[in-house]
């Protein structure tokens, strides 16, 4: 966690989140890493160019991962068992990794990537990505188109065609750079006067066991969306496991306000793109504020604050917040006009930062 006297700026913080290019820096984007220098391998679900599909990367491949994936076929042919991966060399265009012919449905693909991803925990390979104590147990969709429709195959029944393409252990997604996506909600009250506005959001501290961000602040409820599930049903989900907010709570309450979107990449180099859609919980004044107010349930938040805006300011600065979280805040305060064009010189620059693409249409160039 960042020293207290720590002031980063909102772009700043940003910029910590959205830190991933797969083209030369911008004089505003952070400083290039070794990382950067790295050669991306798009991922594709075909490699057969009559296919819909040949053209459709879903991911991005570190060098590391696809020397891996070429182990993987080694190893498959000495047991002799079928190829998962075709590896183009790009001896006439740009190298790609897409699957196997014979990996032609999401059933077929999601079996693989089961089998593998648990091959890989339990001989400890990347098990600082998905070994056994970063393992979730929990599945995430990968979609063949990132920004369309979040579909599911229905009774599983894959005879009608589909976005959804397969589905992955979600630790593991990091490895094959696929997009994946959560949900966030901010729980706040706003306090008008005639010469004021006061803004309290309910803010939580991760607890210190979670795998990821420990004993870092939040946003009011956040969480991943799994594999087959909707967007607001996922945010019916965490409001109860995390906050112990009611379902009939959230159904009456929430708005959608829109999404944020940002290309991670961790100190160890793996990718995460990532789609936040984002909702709001807007506390009326006149009522009995107990169903609004977040309590721990399952074991994943510490506690609660109720905190005034500058407080919440100050502690983002410091570097105290989770880094997507910060940016769900920074949404807020511009779409309820606390951070304004005459208050934030950087404003166009935090504007189009928050609602990023990961530069997908250079993934395939």
């Amino acid at each position: 966690m960042l020293d207290s006297d720590l002031r980063l700026t909102f772009l700043q913080l940003i910029q910590r989140c959205d830190n991933a290019t797969i083209s030369r820096p911008t004089i505003d984007s952070d400083p290039s890493s070794e990382f950067d220098k790295e050669e991306l391998v798009p991922l594709y679900l075909s490699n057969s160019p009559t296919s819909k599909d040949y053209q459709i990367p879903i991911g991005l491949l570190r060098p590391i991962i696809v020397e891996q994936l070429k182990f993987e076929n080694e190893q498959s042919r000495r047991n002799n068992q079928r190829d998962l991966w075709i590896l183009d060399h790009g001896q006439n265009s740009k190298p790609r990794v897409s699957f196997a012919g014979w990996a032609d449905s999401p059933t077929k693909r999601s079996a693989a990537m089961k089998k593998l991803c648990e091959q890989w925990r339990d001989c400890g390979l990347f098990s600082d990505v998905c070994g056994p104590k970063k393992w979730r147990a929990e599945l995430y969709p990968v979609y063949k188109d990132p920004f369309g429709p979040h579909d599911y195959p229905k009774d599983d029944d894959e005879s009608k065609e589909t976005n959804f393409a397969f589905e992955v252990e979600r630790s593991a997604c990091a490895l094959f750079g696929v997009v994946t996506y959560g949900v966030h909600m901010t729980i706040y009250q706003e306090v008008e006067s005639d010469k004021s506005r006061e803004l309290k959001i309910w803010v939580p501290t991760r607890a210190k066991t979670k795998p990821t961000w420990p004993g870092y602040l939040d946003n009011s409820v956040a969480g991943g969306i799994p594999s087959g599930m909707g967007v607001f049903e996922a945010l019916v989900k965490e409001c109860m496991e995390e906050a112990s907010i009611a379902a009939d709570v959230v159904q009456k309450y929430a708005r959608a306000v829109g999404s944020v979107s940002y290309f991670f990449r961790t100190s160890a180099g793996w990718l995460q793109p990532e789609i936040e859609y984002v909702y709001d919980m807007s506390i009326p004044p006149d009522i009995d504020p107990t169903p609004f107010t977040p309590k721990p349930l399952d074991g994943e938040v510490e506690c609660f604050e109720f905190l005034d805006q500058n407080a919440v300011v100050s502690r983002m600065r410091a570097g105290k917040f989770k880094a997507n979280c910060a940016l769900v805040i920074i949404d807020l305060f511009i779409r309820l006009g606390y951070v304004t064009p005459d208050n934030e010189p950087e404003y166009m620059k935090i504007l189009t930062r928050l609602h990023g693409r990961f530069e997908y249409e250079r993934w395939k160039l």
